[in-house]
């Protein structure tokens, strides 16, 4: 049999009857779309989120008080000597370091005039404009003053400002913070949110201040940016070097922005996966329809196929038409869920651009790819049994 003679043989198959082609294809396509929908979700809730880590810089390692201990229970931290102003001082000193920011963060209560509301504090010093690349809409970030300064300022989120000045200039008006009076020196831009924290909901004081209206003695954490010239391996090895000359052990912890991207990027990816493989629950469903239609096909055609044997034609010939009638349906519902979801997603970006969707053409194929596949697997007992029929037993039936 000719591939031209093949193909038209199955193209008559699936146009024969329509109407059931049509609720066959349509199976796989739901699948299909749900498929590639949800991947879609997924691949733009990853890129939104590691987006929003590389919008606070990339070249940046984060130093926690106490040493995570991976023997016996896990989590167990065993500090000997907390994070301190010291020891930000030290690592300004180290080489290529840009930038060192010791911080605190906490709640507490804002106040001016008849407003006031809750809002979260961050304690860090003037380089943190730089290292968190935070954009200022009116006066300035803070000074860059000596990490033990504990001058009244305070830079107001822009949420807080709204919130607080609705109608007027907030520069050199004076809040206050916990019961103690900050003079507002500046305003952020708009931020949005990282990992669940409205980065517009925040206000800034220096560290000094923040550890005054805490009450700590010591820091939570202290970021560090390092140059481009060098890399996040080298810099953490020098500053575990410095660190450990200065508690005479390691009782603390690093984290590069570097390793937290990585496993971020491979967590959600994970999600992904097993959001595409739950959705593809619905094309096995689909296969399962292919599966009836073929099955029924087969015993509608029993006495054609018994006369194609007949005429000579072979059993893998009558496997292969079979195979293919399968796979054309499949495929045909899969470039229809495709077509389906990519309007989708271009409508809802028209109208909800906020929503994170992203078609990723490797996702899309492999969901097309998936629906061929079980279109083939699903024709697989249908085009064996018509490939191994009696072709005697056939023509009676006729």
């Amino acid at each position: 049999m000719k591939v031209v003679d093949w193909f038209q043989w199955i193209t008559r198959a699936v146009l024969s009857n329509r109407q059931r082609s049509f609720l066959t294809a349509l199976g796989i396509a739901v699948g299909i779309a749900s498929v590639a929908l949800l991947t879609s979700v997924g691949e733009g809730v990853r890129q939104n989120v590691l987006s929003s880590f590389e919008d606070f810089g990339t070249r940046l390692i984060a130093i926690s008080p106490g040493k995570l201990n991976n023997q016996g229970m896990a989590g167990v931290i065993n500090s000997v000597r907390p994070m301190t102003l010291e020891d930000a001082s030290i690592l300004q000193r180290v080489p290529y370091v840009q930038a060192v920011v010791p911080m605190i963060r906490g709640q507490a209560r804002i106040e001016y005039g008849a407003l006031q509301r809750n809002t979260q504090v961050m304690g860090v010093n003037g380089a943190a404009q730089d290292m968190w690349k935070t954009g200022i809409t009116l006066g300035t970030f803070l000074p860059h003053d000596d990490s033990n300064s504990a001058r009244s300022y305070v830079v107001l989120g822009a949420k807080v400002t709204h919130e607080l000045f609705p109608n007027e200039n907030p520069l050199g008006k004076f809040v206050r913070i916990g019961g103690q009076r900050y003079r507002v020196i500046g305003t952020m831009a708009t931020k949005g949110s990282f990992l669940g924290m409205d980065m517009d909901d925040m206000i800034v004081i220096p560290t000094a201040s923040a550890m005054q209206l805490f009450n700590r003695e010591s820091l939570m954490e202290i970021d560090v940016m390092f140059s481009e010239d060098t890399t996040s391996k080298d810099t953490m090895e020098r500053i575990k070097r410095r660190l450990i000359a200065a508690h005479g052990k390691e009782d603390f912890t690093l984290f590069s922005q570097e390793d937290m991207l990585k496993s971020l990027d491979r967590i959600l990816n994970i999600m992904t996966m097993g959001v595409a493989a739950i959705a593809s629950i619905s094309l096995l469903v689909g296969g399962v329809g292919v599966l009836t239609i073929m099955m029924v096909s087969l015993k509608e055609r029993t006495g054609e196929l018994g006369l194609l044997r007949a005429l000579g034609c072979t059993q893998p010939q009558l496997l292969m038409m079979f195979l293919g009638e399968a796979a054309m349906l499949a495929s045909l519902g899969g470039l229809a869920g495709l077509s389906l979801v990519i309007s989708l997603i271009v409508f809802c970006k028209l109208l909800f651009p906020a929503i994170p969707l992203v078609l990723k053409p490797i996702y899309l194929l492999g969901a097309w790819t998936l629906s061929t596949l079980i279109g083939l697997l699903a024709g697989i007992y249908p085009a064996w049994k018509a490939a191994h029929m009696n072709p005697i037993e056939a023509l009676r039936h006729e």
